[in-house]
């Protein structure tokens, strides 16, 4: 069966001589999307050269492995995944000879589709060399009847449904796509005459390339030896883009979906203010994604802003290991209290999320411990009652504590003096323009695809 969660990162370099080197330096700037593997395939024209590991970016790739990897074109990707599927042969970008010639192929999202397309590509007899929903994608380019290489992209494309932002590269081009209904991010740079390709626009800063504009939905932009060009292979009605980008996932000094993220976090603090009835001494985030929320809340209310949880940088988002118990030992190393700030206070933390509950849990007690006499909490997203298929890790009804208790239940759980989270109609007006483009399925269970039988049955048959 394949993999069906891929949070990740994708970056991708055209037409620049040190392209392998500008493709290391895009994904440390992507390295929030996944600190599982990493992978990144160059091109000369000719040979296809490729170094993956598992690892942070820093960690797999040596200055003599970036002086190997020749070529003006270059494809990276980072990853993180659920239990099960770590493994060096899941490592992006997938890399597979065709009578196109070698093909690389890096993939942001899951296909709610996979199970079939997998089952149809088996009885063709396709042999698979990983258990990703994206090794689905290359076997669909290679068995396509269409002689030109575009032309069998597209119709690959047309025979996948759910959250796929894709880079691809030939022997000389990199293409971008991003599916119909928009769940993921991706974005086009410029740098001195070549082009880049990113998850997120935050890759572009550090390089000093300019944004040239986010992808759109349904869009294939070919670049090549003529420069970029792009057309629409596929539309929808309904876009989807995902809000938990905006909450959580993305960086900050991005610009995802037309937004600056730091601003929408912010506007989800002020959104939580307006219904603010309790007193307190101190307003304290949960470092780092609940501090631009944290930082509209104290301004709205006046209640001072203090850092009263001081977070270890050399730890990596716990909400992204691949197993509990690796979260819970990234989780008592990565956040300690400041006892001198907190002591004696009435706080009110501000948080991105409750997904599970235990990590939670562990620091309000922390808190506590640390001297807290009052610990109320806010959250900038509504609770999380439902999976998701199109590439964040909440994977099943069991595991999310808004599926399993409501608000009261939850509050006692985790030992709180109050909790309240933001609702869907605060979330939506924190957006600009105010977000109906929305996936909000993690929060209200409508799904905009279903996923096959066997992929969340419990959901899509409620």
């Amino acid at each position: 069966m394949m993999d069906t969660k891929e949070k990740c990162g994708v970056f991708g370099v055209y037409g620049l001589p040190n392209a392998a080197e500008i493709a290391y330096l895009g994904l440390f700037s992507l390295q929030h999307r996944g600190q599982e593997s990493a992978g990144i395939v160059t091109i000369d024209g000719k040979a296809v050269c490729e170094r993956k590991g598992m690892g942070l970016v820093s960690e797999v790739f040596a200055p003599a492995d970036l002086e190997r990897l020749s070529g003006s074109i270059a494809l990276g990707h980072v990853r993180y995944s659920t239990t099960g599927s770590s493994s060096v042969k899941n490592i992006q970008p997938l890399v597979g000879d065709s009578r196109f010639g070698s093909v690389g192929i890096a993939h942001n999202g899951n296909l709610a589709n996979s199970i079939t397309v997998s089952e149809r590509l088996r009885r063709s007899g396709a042999v698979f060399q990983s258990f990703m929903d994206t090794e689905l994608i290359l076997h669909l380019i290679a068995q396509s009847g269409f002689d030109s290489f575009e032309d069998a992209v597209k119709e690959a494309l047309w025979q996948v449904r759910g959250a796929f932002s894709l880079g691809i590269v030939s022997r000389d081009k990199l293409i971008a796509v991003r599916d119909p209904w928009g769940f993921r991010p991706l974005c086009l740079g410029k740098l001195d005459g070549g082009y880049l390709i990113s998850s997120e626009s935050c890759a572009f800063e550090v390089l000093g390339a300019d944004l040239v504009r986010e992808i759109e939905p349904g869009e294939m932009l070919i670049i090549d030896s003529q420069g970029p060009r792009s057309f629409s292979y596929a539309f929808s009605p309904r876009k989807a883009f995902c809000v938990f980008e905006l909450i959580y996932f993305a960086r900050p000094d991005s610009l995802v979906f037309g937004n600056s993220v730091y601003q929408v976090r912010k506007n989800m603090g002020r959104a939580l203010a307006e219904q603010e009835d309790k007193e307190a001494d101190l307003v304290v985030p949960v470092p780092d994604s609940g501090i631009y929320a944290a930082l509209g809340f104290a301004q709205a209310t006046g209640i001072p802003f203090e850092l009263g949880m001081i977070r270890n940088p050399y730890v990596g988002r716990t909400f992204i290991r691949p197993t509990q118990e690796a979260r819970k030992q990234a989780v008592q190393m990565k956040l300690d209290p400041v006892r001198e700030v907190i002591k004696g206070k009435r706080i009110i933390v501000v948080e991105d999320s409750i997904v599970r509950g235990n990590t939670s849990r562990r620091r309000i007690a922390t808190l506590k411990k640390a001297g807290a006499r009052e610990v109320h909490m806010r959250v900038s997203s509504p609770p999380h009652c439902f999976p998701c298929f199109y590439g964040i890790d909440f994977p099943t009804k069991e595991e999310l504590i808004a599926n399993r208790m409501n608000s009261e239940e939850i509050k006692n759980f985790l030992k709180l003096d109050s909790l309240r989270y933001i609702d869907i109609d605060g979330l939506k007006a924190s957006i600009l323009p105010p977000g109906d483009n929305y996936c909000f399925s993690c929060f209200t269970g409508d799904y905009p695809i279903l996923p096959d039988q066997g992929l969340g049955k419990e959901v899509w048959e409620r």
